[in-house]
């Protein structure tokens, strides 16, 4: 990661790294549990070519390391049981969103344009959603949002918060664009139907055939996910045509259709 500059950045006095690149409107893009991976990074870089500055806060795991199978005891589980978010249902929000909108406004105030993206990842999918109740936020991808764990139906939201983004949402003429694998157990069709119910048609969920995921994950999506379900990293297949990579495309062209970008 060497072409990021890493960055301890302090909001509400809770300090966290975040790796930045780029130069342009912002896009924060957050991890995919176990973490920062090659494969979340190499999206990154995506965006950045995209004409975007880039800003990856660090979440939880190892930096730029490949997710193994052991991280399902050494990270996932404590993510769980941390107070900064809520990953079964009844939680409501996870408190670090509220971190993550903080984020969003600074990134803005450095960066300028109409506003910023935000990308949640799996863990961190519903948490782009979330972000846009900070103004500053007009472009939401949710990617395969598998929290809450417990609750295939479920968002990982509160009911005022819920509410609060229907609002916004229908008031500003925001879309929120979001991705999932068919037969994806962590991220179902009874989600992307709580977000349609909630959103309405400001919301653009596509959803790919599992059979085009790339059958060779890294340890920790083979042996733990153990199924088709990042669209844009782990089981992304990078192929001229390939349907993952055309999905990646999407979210380019939707990041930069709104932040109004010009690529490298």
């Amino acid at each position: 990661m060497d072409d990021f500059v890493r960055r301890t950045v302090s909001i509400d006095d809770v300090e966290k790294t975040v790796y930045v690149s780029g130069a342009g409107p912002a896009v924060i893009l957050m991890p995919e549990m176990p973490g920062i991976s090659p494969d979340v990074v190499r999206f990154a870089r995506w965006i950045r070519a995209a004409g975007c500055a880039i800003y990856l806060p660090s979440l939880f795991g190892v930096d730029g390391a490949y997710p193994l199978a052991e991280a399902r005891e050494t990270v996932v589980r404590r993510a769980c049981v941390s107070a900064e978010f809520r990953a079964f249902a009844g939680g409501g929000t996870s408190p670090v969103v509220r971190w993550l909108r903080g984020l969003a406004r600074l990134a803005h105030a450095e960066c300028g344009g109409p506003g910023v993206g935000a990308v949640g990842l799996c863990f961190t999918g519903n948490f782009a959603l979330t972000m846009a109740l900070e103004p500053a936020v007009i472009a939401p991808v949710v990617n395969h949002p598998s929290l809450p764990l417990d609750d295939p139906g479920g968002l990982e939201i509160s009911d005022e918060d819920a509410t609060a983004v229907a609002e916004r949402v229908a008031r500003d003429g925001l879309q929120v664009l979001a991705y999932r694998f068919e037969k994806d157990s962590w991220c179902t069709g009874q989600r992307f139907a709580a977000y349609r119910a909630l959103l309405g048609d400001a919301f653009d969920g596509r959803v790919l055939d599992a059979e085009t995921a790339n059958p060779d994950p890294p340890p920790f999506f083979r042996d733990v996910v153990g199924c088709a379900h990042s669209v844009v990293t782990a089981h992304l297949v990078d192929q001229d045509g390939h349907p993952t990579l055309q999905a990646r495309d999407e979210i380019l062209a939707f990041l930069t259709e709104r932040l109004r970008t010009r690529p490298e």
